[in-house]
């Protein structure tokens, strides 16, 4: 299952990368990567937007900001 890209846009950001070599992929290959891509992402994405909303709130109030940081450990 899918939840970001269809798989048509799965093979159309493939087509579109330039790639070393020639590759050919089935579209369920490809979908495969780039789920496992997004999964190992996954983590570090949420943690760097969490710290981003985190710094937001701390330049409207630091000791909010503070709070929601220290809640979030």
């Amino acid at each position: 299952m899918n939840d970001g890209l269809t798989d048509q846009e799965v093979v159309d950001v493939f087509v579109n990368t330039r790639l070393e070599g020639d590759y050919n992929f089935l579209t369920d290959d490809l979908v495969k990567l780039a789920n496992a891509f997004v999964k190992a992402a996954e983590e570090r994405i949420r943690l760097n937007e969490r710290t981003h909303c985190v710094d937001i709130a701390k330049s409207l109030n630091r000791l909010v900001g503070e709070k929601i940081e220290e809640l979030r450990k």
